[in-house]
């Protein structure tokens, strides 16, 4: 089990490196033999985002806060920031972006997938039209739903009823993700966003524990 510091994304100790990748050591080894099958089927499998430390999710978070970053709504259109009040921008960000010290990306377990051989790395939005038919990793979503569970991924944000929008490039290695997710605590989420410079801190604080609920704790479970 991760400790608390780990699932917050203070500490990588438990992480290894690959390359530019950070995973935990199940997961990675399992990512690994995943890329292989899809490379013997036509797909190259490739890591778009990986291990995320607390930092790095919160310079992403801060720089939708202040404008300097797109906002985009459920349908990825983009959204004007001077339109919206402060609890309105915590709302606007958490669609698509997580908080920092609640996000999965801080566990090791779960990576933003893309087809290299049919997109480069520089022109991917990640947007799901680029998953859907007639996108360019439309086959490797497909091939993704079939054989990822043989692997232990699965998709955590999949359907409608999850506070973040379905993420079909989003998979997470669930023997050792469901685990973290029993032991996201609220009070050490609370110490770490008091202690930290965010942007929009006061609103963040004042409905913490929906946050929590609705954007964590509420995803879709493993389907096996």
């Amino acid at each position: 089990m991760l400790t608390a510091k780990q699932l917050l994304g203070l500490d990588n100790s438990h992480l290894q490196r690959q390359g530019d990748l950070l995973l935990e050591g199940n997961a990675l080894a399992s990512l690994n033999r995943m890329q292989q099958r899809a490379l013997a089927d036509g797909i190259r499998l490739t890591v778009a985002s990986a291990h995320r430390s607390f930092d790095s999710q919160l310079a992403i978070w801060n720089a939708k806060a202040n404008g300097q970053r797109v906002l985009r709504d459920k349908q990825h259109q983009p959204i004007d920031y001077d339109s919206l009040s402060k609890s309105q921008l915590v709302d606007a960000i958490l669609i698509w972006s997580a908080l920092p010290g609640a996000s999965r990306h801080h566990w090791g377990t779960d990576v933003d997938l893309f087809d290299s051989s049919a997109i480069a790395r520089s022109e991917l939005q990640m947007v799901a039209g680029e998953y859907q038919q007639g996108g360019p990793c439309f086959p490797l979503s497909e091939w993704l739903q079939q054989n990822a569970a043989d692997f232990g991924f699965y998709r955590p944000y999949r359907s409608q009823s999850n506070g973040v929008q379905p993420e079909p490039w989003h998979y997470s290695y669930a023997p050792i993700a469901t685990q973290c997710l029993n032991g996201c605590d609220l009070s050490a989420l609370n110490k770490v966003i008091k202690d930290a410079n965010i942007t929009l801190q006061d609103e963040v604080l004042a409905k913490l524990e929906h946050i929590r609920k609705h954007y964590v704790l509420q995803v879709d479970q493993p389907p096996w």
